[in-house]
């Protein structure tokens, strides 16, 4: 397995592009935007979404996804959660029948409360498939430091192919036979790093900061395993390394949305500086019902829900979490 195609050309398909060249794959970058189709192909950088970091001139961008499948390996979907159902409806036109499926999104589409790999077992249902998490910006990766990641899948052969094809010295994919567990992990941290910029916002402290993120492991734990997850999943990179790199870094999309959140920005404000889109937030809402519908408590990613999305003031958020019962850990 030596010819990707990564379908997504925002900073997180664009860094798995160059992780992939780095492993000495060949690697193709679908796009929608003809402007940076050209920008790849012409100045070797996404000036779009990673201005600033030279590309392997051997990465090539196409828009044209027919061409880019025709004599791909397997296809790495990097386009954001909630636009991973649409785009698949496309891809289905021109994907060979069986072609693995790497997901790299982390979130939970708002309509049906799926996960990734959900929706591309709905629709691509003959295409074996993995999940790529872990704690891993996309510039720290595109820049080629250090970088560890799981790669999940109950196809232990597939996973090992697909590590082959992506894994060098400092672009390291674990395996983890649990996807399901990656996957919440992936996107239950996106809405607690919310929650952490927010109290780092609000000047609440360090303290209050380690408290969510002990506390968000907890909620993230309790979903996990009521979808068949493994607890052991979420103490490693897709669980507890991810949410403890998000909750933690301003290079972080939502903990920086938090943040602006917690200085007294409106949604609408913090949001409309932002060119790549911050998951969380659609995702604190989507995560929210999937936990109501199979009885599972996460009070923290309720409340980020009732802030984002039902104008709930921050000040009643976190009133609302300060009283609530004491209970063993």
């Amino acid at each position: 397995m030596n010819r990707l195609v990564v379908i997504g050309a925002g900073a997180w398909g664009t860094a798995l592009t160059t992780a992939a060249r780095r492993a000495g794959s060949s690697a193709m970058i679908w796009a929608r935007d003809p402007d940076v189709v050209a920008a790849i192909n012409y100045k070797h950088e996404n000036s779009f979404y990673l201005p600033g970091v030279v590309l392997d001139p051997m990465i090539v961008a196409t828009g044209n996804m027919e061409a880019a499948l025709a004599d791909a390996d397997a296809a790495l979907l990097a386009v954001p959660a909630q636009f991973l159902r649409p785009v698949l409806g496309t891809l289905r036109r021109f994907l060979p029948r069986g072609l693995p499926l790497l997901h790299c999104a982390k979130g939970i589409e708002a309509e049906s409360l799926s996960m990734m790999s959900q929706i591309g077992n709905e629709i691509l249902p003959a295409s074996p498939f993995a999940v790529l998490s872990g704690p891993s910006f996309a510039l720290e990766v595109a820049r080629g430091l250090p970088t560890a990641v799981t790669i999940a899948s109950t196809d232990a052969e597939l996973a090992g192919c697909l590590i082959g094809a992506l894994g060098s010295s400092c672009f390291r994919p674990y395996l983890s036979p649990d996807p399901i567990g990656a996957e919440i992990g992936g996107a239950a941290k996106n809405v607690l790093a919310i929650a952490c910029g927010i109290v780092v916002g609000c000047g609440l402290g360090e303290n209050a900061r380690a408290a969510l993120i002990t506390r968000g492991l907890a909620e993230m734990l309790r979903l996990g395993l009521s979808q068949g997850a493994s607890a052991e999943t979420f103490r490693g990179l897709s669980g507890l390394g991810d949410l403890v790199l998000t909750c933690s870094a301003e290079q972080s999309r939502n903990y920086s949305l938090g943040l602006a959140l917690g200085h007294g920005k409106s949604l609408d404000a913090a949001l409309g500086v932002r060119r790549s889109v911050v998951e969380g937030v659609a995702t604190a809402a989507a995560i929210t019902k999937l936990a109501a519908r199979h009885g599972i408590e996460m009070p923290i990613c309720e409340a980020v829900d009732a802030v984002l999305h039902h104008g709930v003031p921050i000040d009643t958020m976190t009133d609302r979490l300060l009283s609530r019962p004491y209970r063993a850990e």
